[in-house]
């Protein structure tokens, strides 16, 4: 029901970051997180680069000319990346769940247990299961936008679904996480997804419009019983 085919070949020639909504901002696919797409959230209170993109002269410059980075939000281990060049180049701060925050062993870490509130428009929030420590990052300005790593992907229809792979750490965990996201919000708090993967299956989208509604519709006993996909 969940199977997903192969996800359209990411493209790594060096691109400038394409608008996703408003002050918001994504980079081409990454090849040092196996095509991850990485975003940045341009704000006064101070920008949030989320997983990490290529370290490349056009996307430093991009960064260098909205103001830098206050933190660098890693939503699972596979979206490392080069992040300690990224905290060495820009002076960030990097957020991580602390049970993967062993993985940087030689840089200067935040992190945090089930939930990390930044300010009144960010909140993160553990969301175990694709990895031990993954995570999503909630910005509550306008209609509310969940950045979910690869906890929830698009699938060749565009919509977002967990995605059981051999690697998946824990998939009953993945599951009741997607519930309490589901519980968490609502409507009029929950509008978009931006995926960290599989963002080929958007068309030139990075964003997924009526968020919540998917989050709702789950058959989640469906879910538990899908098999390992590779």
């Amino acid at each position: 029901m969940f199977a997903l085919n192969a996800e359209p070949e990411p493209s790594f020639v060096n691109k400038q970051p394409r608008v996703v909504l408003n002050q918001i901002f994504a980079f081409p696919p990454n090849r040092d997180t196996l095509g991850g797409t990485s975003y940045f959230i341009v704000r006064n209170e101070g920008n949030i680069l989320i997983d990490c993109p290529a370290i490349n002269e056009i996307n430093q410059e991009f960064i260098n000319l909205n103001g830098g980075i206050s933190w660098i939000f890693l939503t699972h281990r596979g979206a490392i990346g080069k992040t300690g060049e990224i905290q060495q180049r820009f002076g960030c701060k990097i957020l991580i769940q602390e049970q993967e925050a062993y993985l940087l062993p030689e840089l200067n870490v935040t992190t945090f247990f089930q939930e990390f509130t930044l300010d009144s428009q960010i909140q993160i929030i553990w969301t175990p299961g694709h990895s031990p420590g993954s995570s999503c990052l909630y910005y509550g300005n306008g209609d509310g936008v969940l950045f979910t790593g690869r906890h929830l992907l698009p699938n060749t229809q565009g919509e977002p679904v967990p995605l059981r792979t051999a690697k998946t750490f824990h998939w009953r965990r993945q599951i009741d996480s997607i519930k309490l996201l589901a519980n968490r919000f609502d409507l009029d708090t929950l509008r978009y997804i931006c995926p960290g993967g599989n963002t080929g299956f958007l068309r030139g989208e990075y964003a997924i419009d009526s968020a919540y509604k998917y989050l709702k519709q789950f058959n989640y006993d469906a879910l538990l019983s899908t098999s390992v996909m590779m």
